[in-house]
């Protein structure tokens, strides 16, 4: 797959990125009086207390799983529940959509933002900004939507139980770890609020301040674990994937076969026009790119593609990863090209605005992080199965780092929980009304005592859930294959 990306218009095998939306409404601008109405008047019709509820209904966790995999490859579902049954964590993991069914059933605040929409623990995370920095933030938006801010932080709380639960902690550690998260988004709301609108827009967390807090609480063997997880993260980038990823062919650079988990196209398909529709595809998506970025992109030229298996929730899904070359065989650029589907809250909050789905995701992360990838951008494309389907594209690998949750102590859970918490509400704050949620959460921690209930009733609906999975896979119900 040689030569430039070509700059030629769509030959009808691809379509349009997307078309532009409609010119914005008028914004209106209340004071900031007006604003702590708004939050006091939320917390009116929605006390508080309220959140610690979690509404009993009769459904059934394996039906939601079913149904999605009726959209997804056939052959890669089995891992997807593999995966999933592996702890009540896990599962939880892979369980966006059924906690999105129960979160619609319990009261909700009029108070948007723009939601993650899988605010786990897991999805939180160190990778590089344009400017070569470590930072930490939200890192997975397949699921992002507009909608009431404390979706987001019930799952982030439930997360933080059912991690401490699988970690075998005790009730007040898990408790207090719960609570550290929650306390720390309502602090960190507040003092958003106090602050002026560009200094919410640059605040970001980054490597160097990461340390310096885990100094602080008096974390040194976490600490030291962190030094190294980022001089390891320093290292994953597209020279590593090509290090790991690639082999020589009869003279050429290809992407190693390891199925199930990364096939080569050419192993999925014998379309004789394949090369030029791939080229097709990332010209398309091309256009998504400012033009600083798409003059840096068109530098390099296609050399391979595969489809990858990704994730937990994601399984299933169609991910590619395509290898790209700039300036000779040691100058590789890896792209990620992954599925994006309706997120699992529009059927409770609404569709998107975005006539496509990866614009969706793209516009949502740009919104919610601090940094993002310089290669972000979305694509239409009509797949090797001859379906039209939505993408997103970004970096494979960029610096990209997580705490390892598997081997957490309580009180680095703790502190963990509370920097996720604090991001979250970073994240909401460039969104939504910091003021009036601000001024809804209040001084006290009503709201955090609310959600740690909350959190625990989730924990053992999860763990219910979890043993259904476990047990449709046992049944034959289920397929399940394991895969690393």
């Amino acid at each position: 797959m040689h030569g430039a990306l070509p700059n030629r218009e769509c030959n009808g095998l691809v379509t349009a990125a997307d078309t532009e939306p409609a010119p914005p409404k008028p914004v209106d601008h209340p004071t900031v009086e007006e604003r702590n109405a708004r939050g006091r008047a939320a917390r009116t019709a929605v006390p508080r207390a309220v959140h610690a509820e979690l509404p009993d209904e009769e459904r059934d966790p394996v039906a939601t799983l079913e149904e999605q995999a009726r959209a997804r490859v056939p052959e890669l579902v089995p891992i997807r529940h593999a995966r999933m049954a592996a702890s009540p964590f896990a599962f939880l993991r892979g369980a966006a959509a059924i906690m999105a069914r129960d979160l619609s059933d319990a009261p909700r605040t009029s108070l948007e933002v723009q939601l993650c929409g899988d605010a786990h623990l897991a999805n939180f995370g160190g990778f590089a900004s344009p400017e070569r920095t470590l930072v930490f933030d939200l890192n997975d938006f397949d699921e992002t939507l507009p909608g009431p801010f404390e979706w987001d932080v019930k799952r982030l709380a439930a997360s933080v139980e059912v991690a401490a639960r699988d970690r075998g902690f005790k009730r007040g550690e898990r408790r207090e770890a719960v609570l550290a998260a929650v306390r720390a988004y309502r602090e960190a709301m507040r003092a958003f609020a106090g602050m002026p609108n560009l200094v919410v827009w640059y605040a970001r967390l980054d490597a160097h301040d990461f340390q310096q807090r885990l100094h602080a609480h008096g974390l040194r063997p976490a600490g030291r674990a962190f030094e190294r997880a980022v001089a390891k993260a320093r290292t994953k980038n597209s020279i590593r994937a090509f290090t790991k990823l690639t082999e020589t062919v009869d003279g050429e650079l290809r992407i190693a076969s390891a199925p199930p988990l990364i096939v080569p196209i050419r192993e999925l398909t014998d379309v004789p026009d394949l090369e030029s529709r791939l080229r097709d595809v990332l010209r398309v998506y091309r256009r998504t790119l400012q033009p600083n970025r798409r003059a840096l992109l068109e530098q390099f030229r296609l050399v391979d593609v595969a489809r990858k298996v990704v994730g937990v929730g994601s399984v299933g899904t169609r991910a590619w990863i395509a290898l790209l070359l700039g300036r000779d065989d040691r100058d590789p650029l890896f792209l990620q090209i992954k599925e994006a589907q309706a997120s699992v809250l529009e059927p409770y909050l609404g569709r998107t605005k975005h006539a496509n789905a990866g614009r969706r995701v793209v516009e949502g992360q740009r919104l919610m992080q601090s940094a993002s990838d310089i290669f972000l951008g979305w694509n239409r494309t009509v797949g090797i199965d001859g379906v039209e389907r939505d993408f997103y594209v970004r970096q494979l690998w960029d610096w990209k780092t997580s705490v390892d949750l598997a081997s957490v102590k309580p009180d680095g859970l703790a502190f963990y929980a509370g920097v996720c918490g604090e991001t979250l509400a970073r994240s909401h704050a460039r969104s939504g009304d910091r003021v009036a949620i601000a001024s809804y959460l209040g001084k006290s921690d009503a709201f955090d005592r609310a959600l740690a209930e909350f959190a625990a009733a989730y924990a053992d609906r999860t763990e219910r859930d979890h043993a259904a999975l476990v047990a449709a896979i046992e049944s034959g119900r289920l397929r399940s294959a394991e895969a690393a």
